[in-house]
């Protein structure tokens, strides 16, 4: 990931990571590049012990910052809207079974500090 597209990330939740996710949640975040100067930002969050719950930002060329992604993007596609590609699902699926691990433990401090340690890494 380039260094100034990390820096704006690193930005945007400085300043707005509280807007997205409340006290407590849990999630993960996939900083995605998609082409040469296109790039997601995706935070995920779990809710209600096993919903996951998405907020979409993107940073298309030379943009100052990540966006919100409109969600009526693309309009062609009627009720339906994009979720995850396929790269991205590899991430999803180690996260999903992370956290039904987490579910099935005592959910104490230890078991959470598992799963704040189970990070995905590698390629997809």
């Amino acid at each position: 990931m380039p260094d100034d597209v990390a820096s704006l990330c690193a930005d945007w939740f400085a300043e707005q990571a509280s807007a997205a996710v409340a006290p407590g949640d849990c999630g993960f975040v996939i900083l995605h590049r998609c082409g040469a100067d296109f790039y997601f930002l995706l935070v995920s969050v779990w809710r209600g012990s096993n919903e996951l719950w998405e907020a979409v930002w993107y940073r298309h060329g030379d943009m100052p910052a990540f966006a919100a992604f409109d969600p009526a993007y693309p309009p062609e596609a009627g009720v339906a809207r994009p979720t995850f590609c396929v790269w991205e699902l590899g991430i999803v699926a180690h996260e999903s079974a992370a956290w039904g691990r987490y579910l099935a433990s005592p959910r104490d401090d230890a078991a959470r500090s598992r799963w704040v340690d189970d990070v995905f890494e590698g390629a997809v």
